[in-house]
């Protein structure tokens, strides 16, 4: 997350074409393939074919990891999903809004996981270590394991598109909590929350930018984790003492 943009309502910005599958209809009434009759959860589950919106997506996933977001085209995207590239518009208004919501979707595990965190019943300081530490980590496995999908999630972060800037407001929410809980239980003592919550984001950017990240991918995983524990030490020590 680009410095000093730490403070982004994650509500600015809509969610994206295709972040939300349709609900099917209620009291849906099916049969099995071996004619069993289907009602309710269990007919939607079985039978309910993926929405046209969840369809492009998976396809413009598997384009992405494939080709490379830069080689991706509308136009291949909406052939393999039997539809005119016309119809394509419908879901997704542009191809940079189609490849951000792939972004989009591995952003939400990224949150999930880093919700789970913030929720667990531990002390504040381990928690916003944890949480910091998972972030960096959840990046650099992307970029090891499919750097055509962070390519995305750096692009859109470099250039502030909505996706990014959502992400960024979430996970200000969640330093935020681990903050509120930790002066709540006395382990922090801030004199400025809005001081502290961005000191936080500005003292780990080096580590949790994904255009740092990606500098760092031939560090050893190790030592980059040994020099940002150093750095989270610190802010958790500004945090504890009240400088901020």
């Amino acid at each position: 997350m680009p410095r000093g943009q730490a403070g982004a309502d994650p509500r600015d910005e809509p969610d994206a074409p295709g972040d939300k599958a349709r609900a099917p209809r209620a009291g849906a009434v099916r049969l099995s393939p071996d004619g069993q009759l289907l009602v309710g959860p269990a007919a939607r589950a079985r039978a309910a074919p993926p929405s046209a919106d969840a369809r492009l997506l998976a396809i413009a996933g598997e384009h992405v990891r494939r080709l490379g977001h830069r080689q991706v085209t509308v136009v291949g995207v909406a052939a393999e999903a039997g539809m005119t590239h016309a119809n394509v518009y419908r879901y997704f208004p542009s191809k940079t809004a189609l490849v951000d919501a792939v972004a989009g979707r591995w952003l939400r595990e990224v949150e999930a996981e880093l919700a789970a965190i913030a929720d667990a019943p531990d002390p504040a300081d381990d928690k916003l270590e944890r949480l910091l530490l998972a972030l960096a980590a959840l990046q650099r496995e992307v970029l090891m394991g499919d750097p055509h999908l962070f390519a995305v999630h750096l692009d859109a972060t470099v250039e502030s598109r909505p996706i990014a800037r959502r992400h960024r407001g979430r996970l200000r929410l969640l330093v935020e909590r681990v903050i509120e809980e930790g002066l709540n239980a006395g382990a922090f003592a801030l004199r400025d929350r809005e001081r502290a919550i961005a000191f936080v984001f500005d003292a780990s950017h080096r580590f949790i930018h994904p255009a740092s990240v990606q500098l760092d991918a031939e560090v050893p995983r190790d030592l980059i984790e040994t020099r940002f524990g150093a750095v989270i030490r610190a802010i958790l020590r500004v945090l504890r003492t009240g400088t901020l």
